[in-house]
């Protein structure tokens, strides 16, 4: 088995972030995230920092070109000679055609593209039903996880609280924008034969991750 360079997707709730972790656990690969990639290059003050902190700083986007010269250094780092995880990138088609091209420069591919499956309704349900304390910081869920008393936390009886990015209304655009990227994605991946779908809906991350490693030990890379 060779390197295993890995794309992870996913909708906001799908659980993408929890089988990121496991994934790492279990292959040792390094997660490489977006946000955290922009964060480091910026800390690092990399040419392609500097650039991407001029935007981040003015509240823009960062550009595409600069998201992808990060990437290109990070993907150089030594740790990521032996397979990767990616988070968060690419979003588009253009993004994948620079991925695939900056990769075939060192004789790398994408080897798996994971796509974590979640109805709609049911991201809606886990996100827009989150509520957490204030005060411990223990996280809830009215539909999935509910505190014994309504609206109470289970340690010490603080009124739970709703982030205000968590209502009905911003997550189902959330969904809507991830759903319009992600589908041409989805196809650009299908038609190289790497994609493979795991279907997270009303399961357990371990559910969800059994499937994600059959797929990871099926697929030669």
């Amino acid at each position: 088995m060779g390197a295993r360079n890995v794309i992870l997707l996913g909708g906001p709730g799908a659980g993408k972030g929890t089988q990121a972790g496991l994934i790492v656990a279990d292959y040792g690969l390094p997660h490489i995230s977006t946000g955290e990639m922009l964060r480091a290059a910026v800390a690092k003050g990399t040419t392609m920092g500097r650039e991407a902190r001029r935007f981040m700083e003015s509240g823009s986007l960062v550009p595409d070109e600069v998201v992808i010269g990060v990437v290109r250094d990070r993907l150089a780092e030594p740790d990521a000679a032996a397979g990767f995880l990616l988070d968060g990138f690419p979003r588009t088609v253009p993004q994948a055609e620079a991925l695939d091209a900056m990769l075939s420069e060192t004789g790398r591919a994408v080897t798996h593209v994971v796509a974590i499956e979640v109805p709609a309704e049911e991201l809606v349900q886990r996100i827009a039903g989150r509520r957490s304390c204030p005060v411990c910081g223990r996280i809830y869920n009215v539909t999935f996880d509910p505190p014994r008393s309504a609206g109470l936390c289970d340690v010490d009886g603080t009124e739970l609280v709703q982030r205000a990015d968590d209502n009905e209304e911003t997550v189902r655009n959330r969904i809507r924008v991830y759903e319009e990227q992600t589908a041409p994605l989805l196809g650009y991946y299908e038609a190289r034969g790497v994609l493979e779908r795991a279907f997270g809906g009303g399961k357990r991350p371990d559910e969800v991750y059994a499937q994600v490693k059959r797929i990871l030990a099926d697929r030669p890379a």
